[in-house]
């Protein structure tokens, strides 16, 4: 089953990319409440390279790591990786408004398709927050 969530930032999409691509940005918009964090992000955006987010409850509780390997990249456009036997895509579309930001991801086994949106969406959510504010 795949998942989709999406967004539209109004800013220039190289301004929207480089937020998405950077580790310094990653760090300060990857979580999806604010009793999560992320300690420690490493891009290299090729194909083949990879990628890596620390994600850390605040309180020190529980941490894990989500990472994975590129398999498409097209500057300014589109993103595709692996992370473990999952996939995810990322589009850049340019619209009236700004930039849609769209990633579609194969839903896991844990939690409910809801929860998982739900915690896409509000990653995303703090994306946009971080690249407009």
């Amino acid at each position: 089953m795949k998942i989709q969530v999406s967004t539209t930032i109004a800013a220039p999409l190289a301004e929207v990319w480089r937020a998405y691509t950077t580790p310094d940005d990653i760090m300060q918009w990857n979580a999806a409440s604010d009793d999560w964090h992320t300690t420690q992000a490493s891009v290299d955006l090729r194909v083949g390279g990879a990628f890596l987010s620390r994600m850390e409850a605040r309180d020190g509780s529980f941490g894990f790591d989500f990472a994975g390997t590129y398999t498409q990249v097209e500057p300014e456009r589109l993103i595709e990786y692996r992370f473990g036997d999952r996939c995810a895509t990322v589009t850049f579309s340019q619209v009236d408004e700004g930039v849609e930001v769209a990633v579609e991801f194969d839903a896991e086994e844990a939690h409910t398709p809801e929860q998982q949106r739900e915690g896409w969406q509000a990653i995303l959510d703090n994306f946009k927050r971080h690249v407009e504010g």
